[in-house]
């Protein structure tokens, strides 16, 4: 027995259960399938930066996330070492606050809402091949634990099965843009380490952040150059904790307070694919990815999520045909996301800021206008076309140089 669906969503974390619940709240027949139980965990920096904390509350899920006693997350404090630039958000739709929840807290809340909003969710459910008729993917084949092999059929399969997407490896989706693993990071969580925002510290070839979640624990993130990687894994802890005393400060609270969970990393490739063909969509990892430093994924995944079920509900309700509604959504994502994928990364590269950075970063410290827009570049409020754009950069400049000359 077969069932047609309108869409069949693989991969239920920050990408898939958004998409699916958005079309089912749209009246759609939606199958949305995971390998994994919910709640569980995965590899995650965990910032929502506000642009998705705004799609939680367009969702009507925002106050879940915040009654799970998440912190927000008000201000960003780049710490280069000489001087830390520290601000708040521009706003987004009113938002400008972020949170960090633990997946296993904001992954479950979003499954449940792609199960309220009529979707149907199988659990522990693997998809073994895709099914394709004349060259169009037409639905899956799969078992549960255990199970007999079933056959779905959908008028299109999505891909939320992240950066090694069975789905984008079946269909030969288009990889451009691409770029090599820049840093190697692990993270680990701290108690006893309260921190006030997000607190990311930059030094040449080494960098880690803070950011407090769930359950009064801290986040803590390090990453090194690619090409230290066999040395950073040979002794992690130890590097660990020699990275975090380059701030001595900070170092100092780091050992002071208490480790609760092991070391996890690894690396990750940057790029774009083609998100759609016959019968196929990606969304989130799957479609696009960066290196963590920057901390976009889940807004992205968001995002992704927003404007592909967008883009279906066109093609569902015969508006537009199907190439063309997600030819439209490729060319937007890539528009949005390009100059924030070439800003992170840079950053990634560990380089030390070459002296022309260095003098803006010096112009705009002190200045609380000019250091709100710089964390907002990070925060996904204030594109860094906008940012670094030649006018700006002369506004900043030009401010520094009068304020030097009145004081």
């Amino acid at each position: 027995m077969t069932t047609t669906y309108d869409a069949i969503v693989v991969g239920a974390r920050c990408a898939g259960s958004p998409t699916a619940m958005l079309l089912a709240r749209k009246g759609y027949r939606v199958l949305l399938l995971d390998r994994a139980t919910f709640p569980s965990d995965t590899l995650s920096t965990l910032i929502i930066h506000a642009p998705g904390v705004a799609a939680l509350r367009r969702w009507g899920l925002l106050d879940r996330v915040v009654a799970s006693g998440c912190p927000p997350v008000r201000t960003y404090t780049f710490d280069f070492g000489p001087i830390a630039i520290s601000g708040t958000p521009r706003p987004v739709d009113g938002i400008a606050t972020g949170y960090a929840p633990r997946r296993t807290v904001l992954d479950k809340i979003l499954v449940d809402a792609a199960a309220a909003a009529g979707a149907e969710v199988r659990e522990r459910f693997n998809v073994d091949e895709l099914l394709v008729e004349e060259g169009e993917v037409v639905g899956i084949r799969g078992h549960g634990t255990d199970g007999p092999s079933v056959v779905e059929h959908a008028r299109v399969v999505i891909g939320a099965d992240g950066r090694y997407s069975h789905i984008a490896n079946a269909v030969g989706a288009a990889v451009y843009n691409e770029k090599p693993k820049l840093q190697y990071g692990y993270y680990t969580f701290f108690s006893d380490l309260p921190v006030d925002g997000m607190r990311p510290v930059i030094r040449p070839d080494r960098a880690f952040g803070l950011i407090p979640t769930n359950d009064d624990l801290t986040l803590v993130v390090m990453g090194w150059p690619m090409a230290e990687a066999k040395a950073l894994k040979a002794d992690v802890e130890g590097n660990f904790y020699q990275t975090v005393d380059l701030a001595p400060a900070i170092g100092a609270r780091i050992r002071a307070a208490t480790r609760v969970a092991p070391f996890l990393g690894g690396a990750v490739t940057n790029y774009f694919r083609k998100p759609y063909g016959p019968g196929w969509a990606l969304v989130g990892d799957a479609s696009y990815n960066k290196d963590p430093i920057t901390g976009q994924g889940i807004s992205d995944a968001f995002r992704d999520a927003e404007r592909c079920a967008t883009a279906l509900d066109e093609v569902f309700t015969g508006r537009r045909p199907f190439d063309t509604a997600m030819a439209a959504w490729q060319r937007t994502r890539d528009e949005h996301a390009l100059p924030m994928y070439e800003f992170t990364a840079q950053m990634a590269t560990l380089e030390a800021p070459p002296p022309e950075m260095q003098q803006l970063l010096a112009a705009v410290y002190g200045n609380q206008a000019a250091m709100d827009d710089f964390v907002s570049v990070v925060a996904g409020t204030v594109s860094p076309a906008e940012f670094f754009a030649p006018d700006n950069i002369a506004r900043i400049m030009a401010g520094a140089a009068a304020a030097a000359m009145a004081g």
